[in-house]
């Protein structure tokens, strides 16, 4: 089936225009999830109606309307919303280039691929080659719907990928957070703790291979799923098995005797002392105890694991 699609336009470029066509970038695999009604296990749909009369309301007769008082609303078609800016609507109007570096991974929001219309292959690529070039991204602008995006073009291979981005009004500041110190000082770090976190880091380094990145957790439900039907529980509700307990922060006491038990389990050079392993042992214990106790009581009070995620039917 070929690709959809979801936009198309242009990208102002200076006085140059390329047309372009926007596709969707990713694809979603999430764990489809339908809610049922526990009293007889029948999935649980929706209706949009009218708040007024209670009777349920078709697609076709529901439009946008902006309220600017209460109960007040000015009704705009989408034709309304497409005249309000039309190049606007139409066009990625770049009006920067920066250094990808100087724009936050928290300002990334969803990729998008532009694809050269008919007729603009030669500007596409000019553009594409001059951001590869210039090892710059461009800034711009473009309206999605009801929404003026400020998005990133970047050169990545041999395609021009569109990339929305937050405003900056729309990130969160995080000085409420306790976070620690920026210095190494400071943070109560020695140059030997940082030394065997370096070797670490370097022990586990290899090349991006995204293929070998998978969602083990959606493989493990699936798999209890297999074992319910199995077992014919299709239609009950089971108390969870016995949780392990989270891991839990390492003591900053114990950090570098950590870091030789992961570089040794690593392969590195350091290998775990027998003080290291006999406190990692007796902690073990302690901890497995612990988690014992905490998962018995939660089993009897949840009764049920909550679901991650759900679905309308």
């Amino acid at each position: 089936m070929a690709a959809r699609a979801l936009w198309k336009g242009a990208i102002s470029f200076g006085l140059v225009y390329i047309p372009v066509e926007m596709y969707t970038a990713v694809q979603e695999h999430d764990l489809d999830l339908t809610m049922l009604d526990r009293r007889d296990f029948s999935p649980v749909g929706y209706k949009r109606y009218n708040k007024k009369t209670g009777k349920e309301v078709t697609w076709d007769d529901i439009v946008k309307g902006y309220e600017y008082e209460d109960n007040e609303y000015v009704v705009l078609s989408d034709e309304d919303l497409k005249r309000a800016n039309v190049e606007a609507t139409q066009t990625i109007d770049i009006v920067a280039f920066v250094e990808a570096a100087d724009v936050p991974l928290t300002y990334y929001e969803t990729p998008y691929y532009l694809a050269p219309s008919r007729g603009g292959s030669k500007v596409y690529a000019l553009l594409r080659e001059t951001l590869r070039k210039a090892g710059k991204i461009g800034i711009a602008t473009v309206v999605m719907r009801t929404k003026q995006h400020l998005c990133a073009l970047v050169c990545v291979e041999d395609k021009i990928v569109l990339n929305t981005l937050r405003y900056a009004t729309e990130i969160r500041s995080a000085e409420e957070l306790k976070l620690p110190p920026a210095t190494l000082k400071a943070a109560g770090i020695s140059d030997k703790e940082l030394k065997m976190a370096l070797s670490l880091v370097e022990g586990m380094s290899e090349d991006w291979k995204p293929e070998q990145y998978h969602d083990t957790y959606k493989e493990d439900v699936l798999a209890m799923v297999k074992k319910k039907i199995k077992a014919g529980q299709t239609k009950t509700i089971t108390a969870p098995e016995s949780e392990p307990s989270a891991p839990k922060a390492s003591n900053v006491v114990d950090l570098v005797a950590l870091l030789q038990d992961s570089l040794g389990k690593r392969g590195g050079k350091a290998a775990p002392s027998k003080a290291t392993a006999t406190r990692s042992r007796a902690a073990a214990q302690a901890s497995k105890a612990g988690a014992k106790s905490t998962t018995h009581a939660a089993a009897a009070k949840r009764g049920k694991p909550a679901a991650s995620r759900a679905k309308a039917a």
